[in-house]
């Protein structure tokens, strides 16, 4: 369970990739520099769009970490270009594809603080489902939003990425 759900995260996140080349043509159609887009927010006392990638970032390397007995690889936050959002999506899913299914085997004994409940664990099946799933679907959905909101074509589809679809 604990590395399907982690590789469909991974999947997940990838997808912010085509909603990047939508914002990357949508700017350049505009004539308006896309690091706009970068920093744009749905409310005022909302993050950024960057952030949210960074945040999603941080759930999922630190779930694919904790829950395989690892201690999560640690990023700067300081992407501000597309390139930069780029690659911190390629890193962090790479290091998520390098832990195998076996290194998962231990995952529900994990315990893992969060520094935001201090004082207390929580142990690896709820951390994947109270914690990294939402976050990661959070802020991917935040970052589609923004996008959308500030009039990039990315639908449904593109949120959801490919489909493995056979004939019947």
């Amino acid at each position: 369970m604990y590395y399907e759900a982690i590789l469909q995260c991974s999947r997940a996140f990838l997808t912010v990739e085509t909603m990047l080349d939508k914002a990357s043509l949508y700017a350049e159609q505009k004539k308006f520099d896309v690091g706009v887009l970068m920093n744009s927010r749905l409310a005022p006392d909302m993050a950024p769009f960057i952030y949210q990638i960074q945040s999603a970032s941080d759930y999922l390397k630190a779930g694919a970490a904790w829950l395989s007995g690892q201690k999560p690889p640690r990023f700067e936050d300081n992407e501000r270009t597309i390139d930069e959002v780029r690659d911190r999506i390629r890193r962090t899913v790479a290091f998520t594809q390098s832990v195998t299914s076996d290194q998962y085997a231990h995952a529900q004994e994990q315990r893992v603080k969060v520094s935001w409940v201090p004082g207390k664990i929580i142990e690896g099946q709820d951390y994947l489902l109270q914690i990294v799933i939402p976050n990661v679907y959070f802020h991917i959905g935040m970052a589609y939003a923004i996008l959308r909101k500030d009039g990039v074509d990315v639908g449904k589809l593109d949120f959801l990425g490919p489909m493995n679809f056979v004939a019947e």
